[in-house]
């Protein structure tokens, strides 16, 4: 039964909002419009508007949110499973069972995660959520690169699980841990690996920057 949220958080995440609400608000196809094909968040914002943005931000995040909270009602998250259940909806974000196995980069629903673990080992999960938070928004302020902020915040992710971790903050056994460990660094490569193409243009200097106008290629 438990690998029951497992396949709704992967049924959940290859549902691909961007695409889907930009298609019937405004009759556009981002994947078409966007260079990587990527039906991502921040394309509905740019290529949809800011309704067919926030709409898509917000369905994101609740595929995310949503297999995480349900599980957490009905069972302990002591065991691997649990880890299972958050990474489903990131994999079927990035390989949708809907679209060929093609997505997006999940940075959404990976926020999605962080927030869905903030009302559980009080206070220490909201420190988890805000130095993410921080890892984000510091270099997209300082910097505009959306791409740059979303690989620290992922990189961030991975170094907090490992830490709160081993001081013991998820209840886990450790032979637990180091599963979540792999499964959660699995993730961030993942991640790492689909913003390539933003990698190669960061080093370039040639990344689009937040606010510069209609762009080729995204984040989401």
């Amino acid at each position: 039964m438990q690998l029951a949220y497992v396949f709704l958080g992967y049924f959940l995440g290859s549902m691909l909002f961007g695409y889907r609400i930009t298609w019937l608000l405004k009759g556009v196809d981002i994947r078409k419009l966007a260079e990587d094909e990527n039906p991502g968040t921040y394309n509905a914002f740019v290529f949809g508007g800011f309704w067919c943005g926030i709409l898509t931000l917000l369905a994101d995040m609740g595929k995310g949110y949503l297999p995480v909270i349900l599980y957490r009602q009905n069972y302990s998250t002591e065991e691997l499973i649990f880890a299972l259940v958050m990474a489903a909806p990131v994999f079927g974000h990035a390989f949708s069972i809907f679209h060929g196995r093609k997505g997006g980069k999940g940075i959404a629903v990976m926020a999605a995660l962080v927030v869905s673990n903030c009302f559980w080992h009080l206070p220490y999960s909201v420190l988890m959520f805000f130095i993410t938070l921080a890892f984000f928004a510091v270099p997209v302020v300082v910097t505009r690169y959306i791409s740059l902020g979303s690989l620290l915040a992922y990189a961030a992710f991975f170094i907090e699980m490992v830490v709160f971790g081993q001081l013991g903050w998820f209840g886990m056994e450790q032979a637990y841990l180091y599963e979540l460990y792999i499964l959660v660094f699995l993730l961030t490569a993942l991640a790492w690996w689909r913003h390539r193409a933003n990698i190669k243009r960061l080093l370039n200097g040639t990344e689009n920057k937040f606010g510069s106008g209609k762009s080729k290629s995204k984040e989401g």
